[in-house]
């Protein structure tokens, strides 16, 4: 499941990843909400947070990221990524080589400091 968070404002989307993401997570929520911000603002800004019962995507799911990712690899400024499992963190630090934006990890207790960061 993802959530829109309270603190998404502008070019900034902040969302809380739960149970196990699917492609209406992506095709309903995620999406939408970040073309608009990259339709609005030309890039966008992006806080993932991960929560504790998180554990993966359905198949479905896994191909809508990996097809955005490629269409918009250009149009992100900054993605926080937070309390995200060790092989979340490493995924998006490899998809950072193929991207113009910066993707920087936090700790669960850091989520200000990565609403912060990315609105920065």
């Amino acid at each position: 499941m993802i959530e829109i968070c309270p603190e998404s404002d502008g070019a900034t989307l902040a969302v809380v990843a739960s149970d196990k993401l699917t492609a209406d997570d992506y095709e309903v929520v995620f999406m939408p909400a970040l073309e608009e911000r990259i339709e609005r603002f030309g890039r966008a800004r992006a806080v993932i947070a991960f929560d504790d019962d998180f554990h993966g995507w359905e198949l479905g799911a896994l191909w809508d990221d990996a097809k955005f990712g490629l269409k918009h690899r250009n149009d992100f400024e900054r993605i926080a990524v937070v309390g995200a499992p060790r092989w979340v963190e490493w995924s998006a630090k490899v998809g950072e080589l193929f991207m113009h934006g910066e993707v920087k990890a936090f700790n669960p207790t850091e989520y200000v400091d990565a609403v912060l960061w990315a609105k920065s």
